[in-house]
Order: C-alpha cells, then sequence, then structure tokens
C-alpha cells in the first residue's frame, strides 16, 4: 500500500465557530444526534481532565505502520485534530514522545486514535490531547503506506476531513461539517433542559417522571 495523500476541499471553520463548541459534552452532542456519532468506549483519554475541539484530519494505516502519520503533521494546520485509523490493533503503538513534541511544535490541537500508544508517561507530562485505544510499549513499523486525508472509521464512526471532533473525559463525538449549526443549537438547548432537569431533581423530583418512564407494574 503507499503512501498517498487525497485532495481536500472542505469549509475551515473561524476560531469563532470552533470556541463556540468548547464546554459541549460529547455525550450531548450523541444524543442530539439520535445517540450516534460517539466513537466506542475503547477510545479513551490518555489523561483525565482533557478536552478536545478541533476540525479533523485523517489517516489510514496499515496495522502497526505509523509512516503516514509521520507525514500527515507536516499537512496540517494549527488547531486541527489528527484522526487515525490503525485498525483498533492493540499493538504495536503507532504514536509516541517524538511524534506528541511534533504535533506540538505545528500546533496541532490533539489526536485520536483507534490503536495504541506508547510513552504513555511523557506524553501526559507534556499535557497533549490524546485518546487512544491502548498503551503498549511495542514499536511501530514503517514503510507499508497509508492514506492522508480520506474517509476513514475510527472507533466505530465515520470521520471526513473538516468533520468537528468533540472530546472530555467521557470520549470523543464526532460532528458533520454539514450538520455544525443545527446540532450546535441542539446542543445548547439539550444543556438548558438537562440543567432544568437537574435543579427539580435537586428538589426531590423524579427525573423518571420528566422522562415519561411508566410505574412498575407490581407482580
Amino acid at each position: 500500500m503507499p503512501l498517498t495523500r487525497r485532495k481536500t476541499d472542505f469549509r475551515k471553520l473561524s476560531a469563532e465557530e470552533i470556541d463556540a463548541w468548547r464546554g459541549i459534552p460529547p455525550s450531548i452532542v450523541s444524543d442530539c444526534m439520535n445517540r450516534t456519532g460517539a466513537m466506542a468506549a475503547r477510545i479513551s483519554p490518555l489523561s483525565p481532565g482533557t478536552t478536545l475541539v478541533g476540525q479533523a484530519r485523517t489517516v489510514r494505516s496499515m496495522v502497526g505502520d505509523n509512516s503516514a502519520s509521520h507525514r500527515a503533521i507536516g499537512c496540517m494546520e494549527p488547531g486541527e485534530v489528527l484522526v487515525i485509523d490503525a485498525g483498533g490493533a492493540s499493538e504495536p503503538a503507532v504514536w509516541g514522545a517524538i511524534m506528541t513534541h511534533a504535533a506540538i511544535a505545528h500546533k496541532l490541537a490533539g489526536v485520536v486514535i483507534d490503536g495504541s500508544v506508547r510513552d504513555a508517561g511523557e506524553i501526559r507530562e507534556l499535557g497533549f490531547p490524546c485518546y487512544v485505544a491502548g498503551i503498549t510499549p511495542a514499536g511501530p513499523h514503517k514503510g507499508f503506506g497509508g492514506e492522508i486525508d480520506t474517509a476513514i472509521s475510527c472507533g466505530g464512526c465515520t470521520v471526513r476531513p473538516g468533520d468537528l471532533i468533540v472530546g472530555d473525559d467521557d470520549g470523543i463525538a464526532v460532528v458533520p461539517l454539514e450538520q455544525l449549526e443545527a446540532l450546535l443549537q441542539a446542543s445548547r438547548d439539550k444543556i438548558a433542559a438537562e440543567e432544568e432537569t437537574i435543579a427539580e431533581a435537586k428538589d426531590g423530583a423524579l427525573p423518571a417522571d420528566a422522562l415519561g418512564i411508566p410505574e412498575p407494574e407490581i407482580v
């Protein structure tokens, strides 16, 4: 498989458009997409308290090869998120400290990997947002090839260049670029509704009543 890069022509979001999503949890985003758009539970933050918002750039690699991901770093713009389909393989790792330092130097917002990393302690110390499926000391190969800026599957979600990536301690949600404005408003409305439900619950109301969950039958 050669190393290739597809031409991209997605709409670049302004800093204001991206900032509008900060503080919106991926759980809310997924709820507003009918419980879809959330990556599988195996994709989790390397460090507690991690948050991530930015447009995706993508890599699909051969299992155990990180050559395409290395090259993708240099193709990206500041604030973008590298999303890597590494086949969900638990080993070898396809990301580590060297790539993290390069990503920081190029001002990437973070990385999401359906695969494993190594040098986990150093990456945590650097504070670079990193969502991964696993950790292993086994290192990758190079030269098998891969694709940059193509539609991929990561954590069970389709991700295309330009889609918005939203992450927190729960994991990652993917917002299709063409649904951005509608989902932003829906997410804000959902947050407001949940805040009202929480306030009522603190006063003793049962959320089950507000949700329309019937009383259990006595048998």
